[in-house]
């Protein structure tokens, strides 16, 4: 089933308002956990452009080039924001927690920390619920941790996760600020963005093991499989099959490959006509099988 771009598009948005709002508040307060909640909607904007270029590099029709098409850059493009998420948004929020511990200083005018991340906590908080609602629409009945595994389209979960790090990671920054103001420990602050950047380096980790997976190539469903294999075998003048070789290449489109022993006697000719009715029968029950190879063993 197709992605929506609507949890894209609403996560750029309320990302791009609340980076300026939270930089914004760091420069005046002086909070390092703001400044790394500001950090890291921005590196979260950012994620958003790229996922887009990459379902836009992915549409690109087959040439020369690229006989199979261009389906794996929104693997690729996927694979970098993880990479990102890891690099700017964790490793940068444990580098401004650490500065603050060594440094600390006390925050002014934390009125508006508290305003700004009430507002950030309702736009990312709609913005989740936006991904989650597509994600549970492509997931259906399976569960929850087993359709991030089997998920072929990257765009949905990359979201659906990040928008989960933004509102755990104000729920956390909102903690770290009012103690440390009650405490009189500035220290806290620190401490809340050290907290935020292992966070933001936990989901990185998930993002980018599930994303490199569907860069180097995975193969359909095993159930999705055997269905097929039986389709093919019933065919009176197929044998068995052989061989099957599968993989995405993007979250509509497969490469599969077939060696198949077919009966005894037939003529060449003959097999021509069933080779192509097997492939327009696959096609027909499988659409996404945009490439379908059978080879006679």
């Amino acid at each position: 089933m197709a992605s929506s771009k609507t949890p894209i598009y609403t996560a750029f948005i309320a990302n791009m308002v609340i980076a300026a709002t939270k930089l914004t508040a760091a420069a005046f307060t002086g909070s390092s956990a703001m400044a790394s909640e500001g950090i890291h909607s921005l590196v979260d904007t950012s994620n958003e452009v790229l996922l887009l270029l990459g379902i836009h590099k992915s549409q690109k029709p087959a040439d020369e080039k690229r006989p199979f098409g261009y389906g794996k850059e929104l693997y690729f493009w996927s694979f970098v924001v993880s990479l990102l998420f890891f690099a700017l948004g964790g490793g940068f929020s444990i580098y401004e927690g650490i500065e603050h511990l060594m440094h600390p200083e006390a925050i002014t005018k934390p009125v508006w920390n508290f305003a700004i991340l009430g507002v950030a906590f309702l736009l990312d908080g709609y913005s989740l619920i936006t991904a989650l609602k597509e994600f549970n629409r492509q997931r259906g009945s399976i569960p929850f941790w087993k359709a991030v595994r089997l998920s072929k389209d990257p765009t949905t979960f990359v979201v659906l996760f990040e928008d989960a790090a933004d509102v755990i990671g104000i729920l956390i920054a909102f903690t770290g600020i009012l103690l440390s103001q009650l405490l009189h420990l500035p220290q806290l602050d620190g401490v809340a963005s050290i907290l935020i950047g292992i966070l933001l380096t936990m989901v990185a980790v998930l993002l980018v093991r599930e994303s490199y997976s569907l860069l180097m190539g995975e193969t359909s469903a095993k159930e999705e499989l055997e269905k097929i294999m039986q389709l093919v075998e019933h065919h009176n003048d197929v044998h068995r099959v052989a061989t099957h070789l599968s993989m995405y290449m993007s979250p509509e489109e497969i490469i599969l490959l077939l060696k198949i022993e077919f009966e005894h006697g037939r003529q060449t000719q003959d097999l021509v006509h069933v080779v192509r009715g097997l492939r327009q029968s696959i096609q027909e029950t499988y659409p996404y099988y945009k490439h379908v190879f059978i080879e006679p063993v």
